[in-house]
């Protein structure tokens, strides 16, 4: 249906309200958010510490067949593509001897392979505050013009509905910390971002815009197959629909669709060739994910995802709702296909979580960005107040915990601790606790300035959401950090296991597994080089299991296998490992 010039837009607001938000606000919420908790931590399992482990296995192996098909150690990892791998091995390479100078060779490259994240965050950023911006700044989204004048300049208006989009992209909870793992996850929600950007800007400039399409749709696939790729697809496609500003532009998708299938082939015909059980095994695990919509898979989803996509999701409704009239105007009608595309995919995957989840983070901040307008000045206060109230809870939480852990009061607070992070030694940081400190202060000053100067700003809100997670974000990665780290890292039972290992002649390093999970053998590649064999004559058996199974004598053993070693993270309740010998 077409946009009419003539119907009353619902957004309403003076040009106060889109004061020009200072640079230095955004610039600082950008460093702060992706170095906080990037750095300065071991890998944690599954995806962070699988995603090294197929870049420093690219790197060891050293030959066209690891870096085309990403391995860990033996093992095919034929979830993803090979993007991730090969921007962070090389990483790795370049970046990984400066590094060594100041700490260990493992720590190097845990270092050198996290640097990716800095691009993916910035074609993320760069890419959601020009798509909006260009969006915002169209006839369609305009405020409706004041009696006496007074209403916002096209350019102000937009500028401030892209800052809110990437304020509110910094503030959605759920992509905090995939944003800082070694994973595909940042790299598919960047290059969504980057499609969603390449669309806006096919609409004045068609062949930049198509050019950059392509690529974004290319790259995806190499990040993470057709389970990343497929939405971001289609969404682009149905971007493209008659009465909207898009639709002349249509024919210029071909160039898109050209370059794309170009960069997917080039490597899939290349992986099918030096690897063909990889292929086959990469085609089985994309096919064996999607099925017919089930009960359980869209329960799951409607569980997870108001918490994932906290607190953009409102928002977007009540932009759709509001802007019901215009939905076909390019400023509604292309994020809401990047949102209903990735859900309705969704709902057809056996397995999904955060790593699908993630697809809609962007579209739901650019659709939330575009709600703010349209909102009462009542409305948007009583919003301003509940992101105090929630993030100076949050944060005073964290340092209760915190006191807790070091004090030992509260008790029960303290003993819920105790028993999550067992035999962990105390200790205080005080470089940490100084940047927590300071962290908090700037929450108060930020709170301060609201309360004090009221100003008129409609971005005021998404700075208090995007500083408020941020803060609460820095004082877990600061804080807790080594309590995280102790709990979740696979450093010291990897390190007890090599040890025990160098006492048995390994011939070719075999060892074999029985039950060991893919975030372990990574975490063991990582840590140790430690790797695995497929050959049942090998005498050697790493067992992965649990302590009850041992305790009840459940677990299984092979006929005439004695037991050498058993080691655990001290932390973890649920999981323990046992190097057999079966004597072959």
């Amino acid at each position: 249906m077409p946009v009419s010039p003539s119907r009353s837009t619902p957004a309403r607001l003076t040009a106060t309200a889109t004061s020009k938000l200072p640079r230095i606000v955004l610039i600082s919420v950008g460093i702060i958010y992706i170095f906080a908790g990037l750095f300065l931590r071991d890998p944690w399992k599954t995806d962070d510490v699988v995603g090294l482990a197929t870049m420093l296995t690219a790197l060891e192996g050293g030959s066209l067949y690891s870096w085309l098909l990403p391995h860990i150690g033996t093992l095919a990892h034929t979830e993803e593509g090979p993007l991730i791998t090969w921007v962070g091995a090389l990483s790795i390479w370049a970046f990984s001897p400066l590094f060594q100078l100041f700490v260990s060779p493992v720590d190097a490259a845990i270092i050198a392979s996290r640097l990716p994240n800095l691009l993916w965050f910035a074609i993320l950023c760069l890419s959601v505050w020009y798509g909006t911006y260009l969006l915002g700044r169209r006839p369609e989204p305009q405020p409706l013009a004041l009696p006496f004048g007074g209403e916002p300049g096209v350019h102000d208006y937009g500028r401030m509905i892209a800052d809110a989009a990437l304020l509110l992209i910094v503030a959605t909870i759920g992509i905090v910390w995939r944003m800082h793992e070694t994973s595909a996850v940042p790299a598919i929600i960047a290059f969504q971002a980057l499609a969603f950007y390449a669309v806006a800007r096919m609409i004045d400039r068609p062949i930049s815009g198509a050019v950059t399409l392509g690529i974004a749709l290319g790259a995806a696939f190499l990040a993470r197959g057709w389970i990343g790729a497929f939405p971001i697809v289609l969404a682009s496609l149905l971007a493209f629909r008659p009465a909207n500003g898009l639709w002349k532009q249509k024919q210029w998708l071909a160039v898109s669709a050209a370059i794309g299938l170009v960069m997917g082939l080039a490597w899939w015909l290349a992986a099918r060739h030096v690897g063909q059980y990889w292929a086959y095994q990469w085609k089985l695990w994309h096919t064996d994910l999607i099925g017919l919509p089930n009960i359980r898979s869209v329960l799951s989803m409607l569980r997870d995802l108001p918490w994932f996509l906290w607190p953009t999701w409102p928002f977007a409704l009540i932009a759709v709702w509001r802007w019901r009239d215009w939905i076909s105007a390019p400023h509604i009608w292309v994020p809401l296909v990047y949102a209903v595309v990735p859900l309705v995919f969704m709902a057809c995957l056996t397995d999904v979580f955060e790593p699908e989840f993630a697809l809609l983070a962007v579209p739901s901040a650019v659709l939330a960005s575009f709600a703010l307008p349209t909102l009462r000045r009542g409305i948007v206060n009583s919003l301003d107040w509940f992101a105090v109230m929630c993030f100076s809870l949050t944060a005073a939480t964290v340092w209760l915990g915190w006191v807790a852990l070091q004090t030992g009061w509260p008790p029960k607070i303290s003993n819920n601790i105790a028993r999550q992070s067992a035999g962990y030694e105390i200790f205080v940081s005080w470089p940490a606790v100084i940047v927590a400190v300071l962290g908090t202060l700037s929450w108060f000053a930020l709170v301060r300035w609201r309360l004090h100067n009221r100003p008129a700003a409609l971005w005021r809100g998404t700075v208090l959401s995007a500083g408020g997670l941020i803060v609460t974000w820095l004082l877990l990665v600061t804080l807790w950090m080594p309590v995280l780290d102790y709990a979740r890292s696979y450093r010291d039972v990897s390190a007890e296991l090599h040890a025990v290992l160098q006492q048995y002649d390994r011939p070719n390093n075999c060892l074999r597994t029985l039950g060991v999970g893919t975030g372990q053998r990574a975490s063991f590649l990582v840590f140790d080089n430690i790797t695995f064999t497929f050959d049942l004559a090998c005498p050697l058996v790493l067992q992965q299991t649990s302590p009850d199974a041992v305790r009840k004598g459940t677990v299984y053993t092979p006929a005439g296998a004695r037991v050498i070693w058993e080691g655990k993270r001290r932390a973890d309740r649920h999981e323990m490992f046992r190097l057999l010998h079966t004597g072959n």
